[in-house]
C-alpha cells in the first residue's frame, strides 16, 4: 500500500499542479483544463489527489491545523492545550483560522473531485472510477456546507465548464437533497464487474468495499437530519439496512508514508508533533477522565504522560501507566488571563496526558469513515426510531469497533478482548440510550474533530460543560458553525452578502447550519 502511495502522489503532485494548485480567487481555481483531458491523462490520479488532501492539505497541514485540531477537536474536549492561538477550546474567533477549511478544501478537495467526475462520465472505461468520483465529491462538500452552512455547491468547481465564476451559496436543504441523490445514485450504480480504479489509496479499487462505503456515508449523511427532517433520515437508513460496513476491515482509510515530506505524511501528526505543539498539547480532561472512570482499554495504548521525542522530533515514548494519565482542562491559556499553572491539581505541562508515539506516528493512518461510526449511527436509529433491529446489538458492534479500531494504529496489539471485558462491565441502557451512544461516537472519533463536532451538533452529547474564557466570541457557549471567510466579501460580494445576511443567529461562531435545529 505504501509503495502503491508513492507511485501515485509522485504523479499526482508532478501533474496535478494544474489541477490542484491553491488560490485566492475562487475563479483562479477553475483554470482551463483542457491542457490535458482523457486522451493524455489519467483521471485515476485525480483520485489518488482528492483522496489525500481529504486528510488535510500538503502545505503543512494548513486546514488541518486550524480548522479540525485548533478548533474542532478542543471545542470537543478531546484535545485541549495552553497554546494562546489554539482559539477553539476558548471560543476565540481567528478568522483565519475559521476560514482555512475553505480556502484550501476548494481547490485543493473539490476541483480535483470535480474534474474527476467530468473526465469520467459516458465512458465506460471508467465507469466505477465515474462513481466513486461523484461518492468523493459529495463527501468533500458535505464536510463544507457542515461546517458552513450555504455554500456553493452545483457550481463548485464548475467554473471552466459553466463560465459562472461567481457562484450562488446554495441553501444547505438543497445541498443536502442533493448529497443523498448522489450518493445514493453512485453507489447503486458501482459495478463489481466494471473497472477496478487503480489510483484508489482508500481501498485499492475494491468495489465491495466502496458499496459498503457509499452505503454507510448514505447512512451518515442521512442522520445528519434527525433534528431538522426526521422523515427522510428515516427513508433513506432504511434502504442502507444490510448494506453497510460489516468490520473494521471495511474502515475506510488513508495509509500515510513517512518518507515523502508533506505529501504524504500524516496531517494531524504534522502538527501535532511540532514545537510547540509536541509538548504543549494534550489530551483533554474530558475525554481522559470519561476513559479513567469506565476502566477503558483505550486508555493504555492511547496516551502518555511525559512524552519523549528523537532528534527529529518524533514522538518516541512515554509513561502509558493508565493510572498516571491526567487530561489537561480546557480553556487555560500558558500565562495570559487564565494561566493552567493555575488550574486545580497542576503540576507540570509534562504530567498531562499527550498522545501516544503510535497515533502520532508520520506514517499512520488516517480514518475518513468507520465501521464503529456506522454501527453507532445505526443504533442511534435503532433507539430513536426501532429501525434497523436492535440498539443494544449495533452498540456493542459499535463500541467494540471503537477500542479494536486502534489496533490499526502502528504497533497497537490486539484489543479484542479487553474490549469483550469493556462491554460486559458496560452493559447498554435504553433508558439512556442516545447518550450512551453518541457519547461512545464520541470517544470513537477521536483526531477526527470534525465529524465529533457535528454530531454532538446533532445529538448534543457527549454532556460538554463549556468554558468561560474570558473575552470568549460566544458568551461563553461552544461554537456551532464556523464564519464565512471575510475574503469571501472581495471575491464573491453578492452571493456572499446573501449568504452571510440569511445564517440562523448570525454569520458568526454561535450561528446555525439549516440541520442544527434548537
Amino acid at each position: 500500500m505504501k509503495r502503491k502511495i508513492l507511485t501515485y502522489i509522485s504523479l499526482v503532485f508532478a501533474g496535478a499542479l494544474i489541477t490542484t494548485s491553491c488560490t485566492d480567487d475562487f475563479a483562479d481555481t477553475n483554470t482551463d483544463p483542457t491542457a490535458y483531458s482523457p486522451a493524455n491523462y489519467e483521471p485515476n490520479y485525480l483520485l489518488t489527489a482528492s483522496q489525500l488532501m481529504y486528510t488535510g492539505s500538503s502545505d503543512n497541514a494548513y486546514e488541518t491545523w486550524r480548522g479540525n485540531l485548533i478548533y474542532s477537536s478542543t471545542m470537543m474536549q478531546q484535545l485541549a492545550t495552553g497554546i494562546g492561538y489554539w482559539a477553539g477550546d476558548k471560543y476565540i474567533l481567528n478568522p483565519d483560522y475559521a476560514a482555512a477549511y475553505w480556502d484550501k478544501a476548494y481547490p485543493d478537495q473539490v476541483k480535483p473531485a470535480v474534474e474527476l467526475v467530468q473526465f469520467t462520465k459516458d465512458n465506460e472505461k471508467y465507469k466505477n472510477l465515474h462513481q466513486i468520483g461523484r461518492i468523493m465529491r459529495a463527501m468533500i462538500l458535505a464536510r463544507i456546507t457542515d461546517l458552513y452552512g450555504d455554500v456553493p455547491y452545483f457550481d463548485a468547481g464548475m467554473g471552466y465548464y459553466s463560465k459562472n465564476y461567481f457562484p450562488v451559496y446554495d441553501k444547505q436543504e438543497d445541498i443536502y437533497a442533493d448529497l443523498l441523490k448522489e450518493i445514493e445514485e453512485a453507489t447503486n450504480l458501482l459495478d463489481v464487474n466494471a473497472d477496478a480504479p487503480i489510483g484508489d489509496i482508500i481501498y485499492e479499487g475494491d468495489i465491495e468495499k466502496w458499496k459498503r462505503f457509499g452505503n454507510t456515508l448514505l447512512l451518515r449523511t442521512a442522520m445528519r437530519l434527525t433534528k431538522v427532517a426526521p422523515e427522510t433520515a428515516k427513508q433513506y437508513v432504511t434502504k442502507v439496512l444490510g448494506k453497510t460496513m460489516q468490520s473494521n476491515d471495511d474502515n475506510a482509510i488513508v495509509r500515510h508514508d513517512a518518507t515523502g515530506s508533506w505529501t504524504t505524511q500524516n496531517r494531524n501528526s504534522i502538527v501535532l508533533l511540532k514545537g510547540p505543539e509536541n509538548q504543549n498539547v494534550k489530551l483533554s480532561q474530558s475525554y481522559i477522565d470519561f476513559l479513567k472512570n469506565n476502566d477503558d482499554p483505550r486508555l493504555e495504548v492511547i496516551a502518555v504522560t511525559n512524552p519523549t521525542f528523537d532528534p527529529s522530533g518524533n514522538a518516541i515514548g512515554g509513561n502509558a501507566d493508565p493510572a498516571a494519565q491526567k487530561g489537561m482542562p480546557n480553556g487555560y491559556d500558558l500565562g495570559g488571563v487564565r494561566p493552567i499553572s493555575g488550574a486545580p491539581g497542576y503540576t507540570s505541562i509534562a504530567d498531562y496526558s499527550s498522545l501516544s508515539p503510535s497515533l502520532l506516528s508520520l506514517d499512520g493512518p488516517t480514518f475518513i469513515l468507520t465501521y464503529a461510526e456506522s454501527e453507532l449511527l445505526l443504533a442511534d436509529a435503532a433507539q430513536r426510531w426501532g429501525l434497523g433491529g436492535d440498539a443494544e446489538e449495533h452498540y456493542n458492534n459499535g463500541v467494540k469497533a471503537g477500542i479494536t479500531y486502534f489496533s490499526q494504529y502502528p504497533n497497537v496489539g490486539s484489543l479484542e478482548a479487553a474490549a469483550d471485558e469493556y462491554l460486559a462491565d458496560h452493559p447498554y441502557v435504553a433508558a439512556n440510550g442516545l447518550e450512551m451512544i453518541n457519547t461512545q461516537f464520541w470517544a470513537a472519533t477521536l483526531l477526527n474533530g470534525y465529524e465529533a463536532w457535528f454530531n454532538w451538533r446533532r445529538t448534543g452529547f457527549p454532556n460538554l460543560t463549556p468554558v468561560n474564557y474570558p473575552g470568549n466570541a460566544t458568551g461563553g457557549n461552544i461554537p456551532r458553525r464556523f464564519p464565512y471567510p471575510i475574503s469571501e466579501a472581495n471575491n464573491n460580494p453578492i452571493n456572499y452578502k446573501a449568504a452571510h445576511d440569511a445564517v440562523s443567529g448570525g454569520d458568526n461562531l454561535s450561528g446555525r447550519v439549516w440541520w442544527d435545529k434548537e
